[in-house]
């Protein structure tokens, strides 16, 4: 998003956070449990897969993919494919894809599959690598199975609706949605290619028994792979914050009519409440009575900026850019 020159200029010399203080929060409470039942489903299907698509978002190329599956599925031909790259800042795909390759991540394609961006590439690039790969116990079938996986709410399910768009200019096959866990159970087999003839299988959301680092918890929620509450709105918003401005993007200064970039995320979160109309009567007992006062709802003006920040409003951002440019970690409080 266009800012005023004026604006921009004072917003790009103002002195930013250089950490996000973490203090010590617990993680593991974010993911319960390590959805070990959906991969050892996925592993029992093996037999009948031809090759591995992973769903990723473009946001987080390098962070939060579950490491099992290269563990588990590993065997089979690989194709990465990171999802939502509209809502992606890509100016550095050059060094995405030279850091996904130096971790043997060869075939890797960026997609948006809301609008079948890049998406005719898949089915001529498996069936490349599926040519140049044994098929193990199916090479009496001249048909091709691929199984579709990836951390929750990546856009598995849309990635297949979208391949049916393209060749069999049918509708949906999948239910999706903009929360994780849509997708229960390993699914019946879905066709999206007559010629040549293909099936997939959709799976659950499988996120990694352990993340590695709290900072990287916080992109995965970002992203929806984990119902906000369990992180909380004001601590994804004041991350988020965080990451706008230490990267130079000030695209929430214009959709709320700010007057000016701001590091506080309390100031922020009461000028879009205020902004919004999200403000509540709070009673206030004091030395002559009670007093009704109105107070900003910070965790409603929270949910705003979080949904205004996923559906591409405040402009494409890249939540790896530190990863990228080699920055450490966030600072962790105990």
């Amino acid at each position: 998003m266009r800012l005023a020159p004026r604006v921009l200029c004072s917003a790009a010399q103002a002195a930013w956070r250089e950490n996000f203080l973490l203090r010590g929060r617990d993680v593991a409470r974010w993911f319960p449990g390590h959805m070990a039942k959906g991969l050892k489903k996925m592993k029992s299907s093996l037999k009948l897969v031809d090759c591995i698509i992973e769903v990723h978002d473009a946001r987080i190329p390098l962070s939060g993919r579950n490491p099992l599956f290269q563990e588990t599925l590993g065997l089979k031909p690989h194709l990465l494919v990171l999802n939502k790259m509209d809502l992606a800042d890509l100016t550095e795909q050059q060094k995405i894809m030279q850091r996904l390759e130096g971790e043997g991540l060869k075939n890797v394609i960026f997609t948006n599959c809301l609008k079948d961006e890049n998406v005719k590439q898949i089915i001529p690039m498996v069936t490349e690598l599926m040519g140049s790969s044994p098929r193990y116990h199916r090479g009496e079938n001249l048909e091709y199975c691929l199984m579709v996986i990836g951390v929750p709410n990546v856009g598995k399910s849309s990635l297949i609706n979208s391949l049916r768009r393209q060749h069999l200019r049918k509708g949906k096959a999948t239910r999706v949605g903009g929360e994780p866990g849509i997708t229960r159970a390993v699914m019946s087999r879905i066709q999206v290619s007559e010629r040549p003839l293909m099936f997939l299988l959709d799976t659950p959301g499988v996120l990694a028994p352990r993340i590695e680092s709290v900072e990287t918890g916080l992109k995965l929620a970002l992203c929806g792979t984990v119902l906000d509450h369990l992180v909380g709105e004001e601590t994804m918003a004041d991350y988020l914050l965080f990451i706008l401005n230490r990267h130079q993007r000030f695209g929430y200064v214009q959709h709320y009519g700010l007057g000016s970039a701001c590091d506080n995320i309390e100031r922020v979160l009461k000028s879009v409440a205020v902004k919004l109309g999200k403000t509540q009567k709070v009673k206030v007992l004091t030395g002559t009575g009670d007093v009704n006062v109105i107070q900003p709802d910070y965790p409603a003006a929270a949910r705003d900026f979080l949904r205004t920040f996923r559906r591409g409003l405040l402009g494409p951002v890249m939540l790896d850019l530190d990863v990228l440019r080699g920055h450490p970690p966030a600072e962790t409080v105990p």
